[in-house]
């Protein structure tokens, strides 16, 4: 609908309410309802999952056409991310954002932080949702707020191509809310634990939810030791939860994202349920570490499964985890991947302990022999030294291809006296076009980094403490903080701006006409950077 419709809707809608809505300014409520487009996160979860949908068929026609995202544990850091991709490309469009139940864990439980393993408050998950969406309208109704101020300015001067083109932007004014992938561990429980927070996180504006098949009450983050995995018919109960809520909500076309750590994962917490041989339970069992049994030395509490007319003890240890057979790692995700897309889920993702495009690729090519266009989200980790990885990677191609490198020390190629070299040079590029070489060879649809904006927060803030704190004391913050905010063109230089003031001084004129008392006049100190 057009900005002058609803100015036209909202007219009728006063109209018919008679005298007493006579003082209403249907403009003023056209403008408020243009700057709050999505009223709730359902609307959201629609909207985005429609752009989530469109994308996905977008890279199954081009790969080239990958999709991305930055981890963020705030909404203004969301809001700021977002703001940002707007300004350096014009549009949002395959850009995301992500939400990490890791740095919901480390940052915003009210035990304070945690590691990565399902202990903080299930529902801050989808309070951070709802909090990044309300910054992402929040810049909107920002954005839009100037283009009103901008319209009547132009009307007022009689600049009628001024009016038109800025009616035009309004018209087709692009949101700043974008999908999220929004990360419920392993479901906080069982089935109906899932179920219950996955409506709770729809209902909060995520359109695509991750889940892992890690036992829930034994997760770990991807990146540490100690995992332990669930049979597949577990973790697939908690799929269907997660799409039954989805269209119990009205969200016919939400995403759901299989995580699979079972590469990394060496540990299960129960066999699985079997009826005959080969089947899903079966599988699984048969990735058991065993032993075959001698009746005449059964001990006591041994467990024993039958594995082909033999009876087998699997490998069980004092925590009363079982084992799984070393080398393992692959088949188990590719099995899990398979599955997961077999009974609902619509994207996977495998973690992995390097960031190597044949490993992934190779996995994916197995699944893709049973399912044609499956696709990954995949974590570009800041778990992976991804400057040791790449220059070991090309250390490893350069010596099989017979290339000398005696000058370098495999081991010590972090350091910074590589820095200027070939193989810091060609490592550096393989970095680089990393995303859209594995976009283009392993499957990747969406890659994302999990943590970046923790790790960002903390080396500015390491950079501007050493500054100030230190001899430059203010100007450490000037130069470094406030000059370059000015010079590039950072938005929230105009911190009142940005925190809402102009939009509230536009619903006091809306509420209180000439009586307003407004925020932004003459004396205001954001003034100073009228022309930043």
């Amino acid at each position: 609908m057009t900005y002058a419709n609803t100015i036209a809707q909202m007219q009728s809608i006063i109209e018919a309410n008679g005298p007493s809505w006579s003082a209403i300014d249907a403009q003023a409520t056209a403008r408020m309802a243009v700057q709050n487009r999505f009223p709730t996160g359902l609307d959201i979860a629609k909207y985005t999952a429609k752009i989530m949908r469109a994308d996905m068929e977008a890279y199954d026609a081009d790969p080239a056409n990958y999709t991305q995202s930055l981890g963020c544990w705030h909404g203004f850091i969301a809001q700021q991310k977002m703001i940002s991709i707007k300004k350096h490309f014009g549009s949002t469009k395959q850009r995301y954002l992500y939400l990490s139940g890791w740095m919901v864990a480390a940052l915003r439980s009210e035990f304070g932080p945690l590691p990565d393993q399902s202990m903080h408050e299930k529902t801050s998950v989808p309070d951070t949702i709802e909090e990044l969406y309300t910054f992402l309208k929040q810049a909107d109704a920002r954005e839009l707020g100037g283009l009103f101020r901008e319209l009547d300015a132009a009307k007022d001067a009689g600049d009628a191509v001024s009016t038109h083109r800025l009616l035009n932007q309004i018209d087709n004014y692009e949101t700043h809310v974008v999908p999220i992938i929004a990360d419920i561990d392993a479901g906080f429980g069982n089935a109906e634990a899932t179920y219950l927070l996955a409506k709770k996180m729809i209902e909060a504006g995520a359109c695509a939810l991750q889940i892992e098949n890690q036992v829930s009450d034994e997760k770990q983050c991807g990146h540490q030791d100690g995992k332990v995995t669930v049979p597949h018919e577990d973790f697939l109960q908690k799929i269907r939860a997660i799409r039954h809520a989805f269209l119990e909500m009205g969200v016919e076309d939400g995403i759901i994202v299989a995580r699979t750590d079972s590469l990394g994962a060496g540990l299960t917490k129960q066999i699985a349920f079997s009826k005959e041989p080969g089947d899903l339970g079966d599988q699984y069992n048969a990735f058991l570490d065993c032993e075959e049994v001698d009746p005449a030395s059964i001990t006591n509490g041994q467990v024993f499964i039958s594995r082909d007319g033999k009876l087998m003890a699997p490998k069980r240890l004092p925590s009363n985890l079982y084992q799984f057979r070393a080398g393992t790692g692959e088949d188990r995700c590719v099995l899990d991947c398979i599955t997961s897309l077999q009974h609902g889920a619509d994207l996977l993702w495998i973690e992995t302990e390097k960031p190597h495009v044949e490993q992934i690729a190779g996995m994916v090519d197995r699944v893709r022999e049973v399912i044609p266009n499956a696709k990954l989200v995949y974590n570009n980790s800041p778990s992976f030294n991804w400057t040791l990885n790449f220059r070991q990677q090309v250390f490893d191609a350069w010596a099989e291809a017979g290339k000398d490198v005696s000058a370098y020390d495999r081991d010590r190629l972090m350091s910074v006296d590589y820095d200027a070299t070939d193989l810091a040079v060609e490592a550096d590029e393989k970095i680089r076009t990393f995303q859209s070489d594995a976009a283009k060879r392993a499957g990747i649809f969406h890659h994302l980094i999990t943590l970046p904006t923790y790790h960002t927060a903390a080396l500015s803030t390491d950079n501007l403490a050493r500054e100030y704190f230190g001899e430059q004391a203010m100007l450490g913050y000037v130069k470094n903080v406030q000059r370059e905010e000015i010079r590039q063109g950072i938005a929230c230089v105009k911190h009142q701006n940005m925190a809402g003031s102009d939009i509230g001084d536009d619903h006091k004129e809306y509420f209180a006409g000439e009586a307003a008392l407004k925020a932004g006049g003459k004396d205001n100190t954001m003034n100073q950077f009228a022309a930043a």
